[in-house]
């Protein structure tokens, strides 16, 4: 069976109800970041807060569809994009404008998971780099990648604090 590149974020811990309650957590660290957080990056070369939000959103663009593929499709073969291809144009967006796309589709979303039948969390998934799945996994690996982005989130935040 393939393997969540997120895992160590989950730690054992159910994945529909992280991505339940990203939106909230989300909104708490961006309330922290304020519109002057938006520019900030945790380095040079990497994406600014904006940015990393900006990418939250084209991400929970691909995870919807892939879920609804796999569910609609017997063993779907998850399509792959290149994040790096999507962010050229991230710093021409607003991170508030993304953030509010975000938490849209995020309500969509967790209404179909409230929806889902025991079959349909273990229904056979392929994605081309990690392998076989199952639809479980595909909504693990979005629950692990938003509490990687989180994480980064949080340290721009006391990074900023911290600069006053």
């Amino acid at each position: 069976m393939g393997k969540n590149p997120y895992a160590k974020f989950i730690e054992g811990r159910d994945a529909g109800a992280l991505v339940r309650a990203f939106p909230d957590k989300l909104r708490a660290v961006v309330g922290q970041l304020g519109s002057k957080g938006m520019p900030l990056r945790l380095a040079p070369g990497k994406w600014t807060a904006a940015e990393i939000l900006c990418h939250l959103a084209d991400t929970e663009i691909a995870f919807s569809f892939r879920w609804r593929q796999a569910l609609a499709e017997q063993n779907h073969v998850v399509q792959t994009f290149d994040q790096d291809l999507w962010a050229p144009r991230y710093p021409s967006m607003s991170g508030e404008d993304a953030l509010e796309a975000l938490l849209a589709l995020r309500r969509w979303n967790a209404l179909l998971l409230d929806r889902l039948a025991d079959a349909d969390w273990e229904r056979p998934v392929t994605h081309p780099e990690l392998g076989a799945l199952t639809f479980r996994t595909l909504v693990e690996v979005m629950a692990g990648h938003d509490l990687n982005h989180l994480g980064q989130l949080e340290r721009i935040a006391d990074a900023a604090e911290q600069a006053g």
